[in-house]
C-alpha cells in the first residue's frame, strides 16, 4: 500500500521520537481563548477488544494524534486495555507501533505457567506491560484509565481504575480457556469482553462527555480452525458481537477499521492491521471536527 508524503514525514518523525525515548503525550490544553465559546468537553476514548485486531487501535490514535484530537480519558477491553494503558501513559502511537512490531509471542505466551485452567498464565504479559510503562500505577497516568474485566463468580463488568497497571491489562485480556483466570483484589477476573466488548459505558464513568469508541471486531472468519486457540477465538468473537455493536452505537463517534480480512489469531499481518487503523480514523476525522466540536 503506498503512503502519502505526510505519513511518511509523521513517521520519520515517530522514529526520531524513540530514538531520543518515549514521546510524553500529556492531555491536550483545553483552556479557552474567546470567554465566549462554549466550553470543551471532556473526550473520552473506548478502546475494543478483538485479540490480533487490536492492533488497529493503535493506526486509529495515530490519526488523531496527527488531528490533535484531545483526549482526556481512555477505557479499554482486552486488546484494547493493552493499547489504552500505553496511551494513558503518555507513549505515542508511532513508539507503540515500533513495540507492536518487536513483540514476540514469547514475551507474552509463557506455556510452562498453563494448566488445565487455562493455556497461559498470564505472568508474562503482566510483566511486560509493567517494563515497558516502567511500573506506573494506574491512578498516575497523565490520562485517566480503566481496564475492563469481567467477575467470573458474579459475571459483573468491572473496571480496574487503580494500582498494577500490567495485572489489569493481564486481567482484561484473559480470553476463558487462553488464560487462567486473574487473581486481582480478591476477584477471578477474566476477559472484559464478555461483558462489555466496547467500553463506552466505563469512559463516561471516567468522566468523558463525548466518547469516540473504536470497534475493531469483524465478522467471523469462514477460515478453517486449525487448533483449539483459534476455535476459542471465533468462538469469542461470535458471543461478543451483537453486544459490541449495540455498545458501540452509544457512542458520540464510532471508528470500525476494516478488519474483516484478517483473522483475529493472525498476529503476523500488524502492519497491515495498523494501517487499516490508520485509514479509519482518518476517514473519521470529518465527522469528529462536526460532532465534537473540534477545530
Amino acid at each position: 500500500m503506498s503512503m502519502n508524503p505526510q505519513r511518511r514525514q509523521w513517521l520519520a518523525l515517530g522514529a526520531g521520537l524513540a530514538a531520543t525515548g518515549w514521546a510524553s503525550a500529556q492531555p491536550a490544553n483545553r483552556t479557552r481563548s474567546d470567554p465566549r465559546a462554549p466550553a470543551p468537553r471532556r473526550i473520552g476514548l473506548a478502546l475494543g477488544g478483538g485479540s490480533a485486531r487490536g492492533f488497529a487501535h493503535i493506526g486509529v490514535l495515530q490519526a488523531l494524534d496527527e488531528a490533535k484530537v484531545p483526549v482526556d480519558v481512555v477505557a479499554g477491553t482486552s486488546a484494547g486495555a493493552l493499547v489504552g494503558a500505553f496511551y494513558a501513559a503518555g507513549i505515542s502511537p508511532w513508539k507503540m507501533q515500533e513495540i507492536a512490531l518487536k513483540v514476540r509471542d514469547i514475551d507474552v505466551a509463557d506455556f510452562a505457567s498453563g494448566n488445565k485452567r487455562g493455556m497461559l498464565g498470564g505472568m508474562a504479559l503482566r510483566r511486560l506491560v509493567n517494563s515497558l510503562l516502567g511500573d506506573v500505577p494506574i491512578e498516575k497516568m497523565p490520562r485517566r484509565f480503566a481496564a475492563v474485566a469481567t467477575d467470573l463468580a458474579s459475571g459483573d463488568k468491572v473496571a480496574l481504575q487503580r494500582g498494577d497497571t500490567g495485572a489489569a491489562v493481564a486481567a482484561s485480556c484473559a480470553i476463558p480457556g487462553v488464560f487462567i483466570p486473574a487473581q486481582l483484589n480478591g476477584r477471578e477476573l477474566v476477559d472484559g469482553g464478555l461483558t462489555s466488548p466496547v467500553p463506552v459505558g466505563v469512559a463516561r464513568q471516567l468522566g468523558a462527555e463525548a466518547v469516540i469508541a473504536v470497534d475493531v471486531g469483524g465478522k467471523p472468519s469462514a477460515k478453517p480452525r486449525s487448533g483449539l486457540y483459534e476455535i476459542i477465538l471465533q468462538s469469542f468473537e461470535i458471543m461478543g458481537r451483537s453486544l459490541a455493536e449495540m455498545e458501540g452505537q452509544t457512542a458520540n463517534v464510532l471508528i470500525r477499521p476494516r478488519t474483516d480480512a484478517f483473522d483475529s489469531s493472525d498476529f503476523n499481518a500488524r502492519k497491515e492491521m495498523i494501517e487499516a487503523g490508520y485509514l479509519a480514523g482518518q476517514s473519521a476525522l470529518p465527522e469528529l471536527r462536526r460532532k465534537l466540536g473540534l477545530g
